[in-house]
């Protein structure tokens, strides 16, 4: 594969490869260790625009019922009333409103992130992993990105309490994001 390190000429419209990509969380599980999750069917778009970044944009549809953490019986418990309620939700969306260089291969993208009906804001930090044409002859960009929330915000409250004292499940939830993009003809 050949890389392209200027990001200027990969101004253009992108599909997320759903093949290569990952969107996932990490969640504090009674205080001690970490459960990791993703998703695994979503969808997206991003337009890049390499010579005037703040142009760029991004938008992802991720379907709730594809949470997969591991455990059959936890990723059922996430899809009921007490979490993601994915029978009457079954849609999360990230819509971005702002995209900033912040210098070298590091940008900022804000937006809208949608869960339960609640829309709040949220900012991801994105490195720019490069550019190649694969051997399929598709021209593809790779971003790597992460954010914090508190889960709480879009009304993601339950929980249950430790006999040591503390919580099941952390309000705060790291999420992260491995983005392979392809170049729409």
């Amino acid at each position: 594969m050949t890389t392209t390190p200027d990001l200027s000429t990969l101004t253009g419209d992108y599909t997320v490869d759903p093949a290569h990509t990952t969107i996932g969380f990490t969640a504090r599980h009674a205080m001690v260790t970490n459960v990791k999750g993703k998703f695994l069917d979503f969808t997206g778009t991003l337009h890049l625009d390499g010579a005037e970044p703040s142009r760029s944009t991004a938008s992802l549809d991720i379907t709730m019922d594809s949470i997969d953490t591991g455990s059959p019986d936890r990723d059922g418990h996430l899809k009921s009333s007490d979490f993601f309620n994915t029978g009457e939700h079954p849609t999360m969306t990230f819509r971005s409103t702002k995209a900033e260089s912040l210098g070298g291969d590091d940008y900022r993208i804000t937006g809208d992130l949608s869960i339960l009906g609640t829309t709040r804001p949220i900012s991801i930090d994105l490195e720019f992993n490069g550019a190649a044409k694969d051997p399929f002859g598709n021209e593809r960009v790779g971003f790597e990105g992460k954010a914090e929330i508190k889960r709480s915000e879009w009304g993601l409250t339950w929980n249950a309490a430790l006999e040591t004292g503390g919580v099941l499940v952390s309000d705060k939830i790291k999420l992260n994001f491995d983005i392979s993009a392809i170049r729409q003809a």
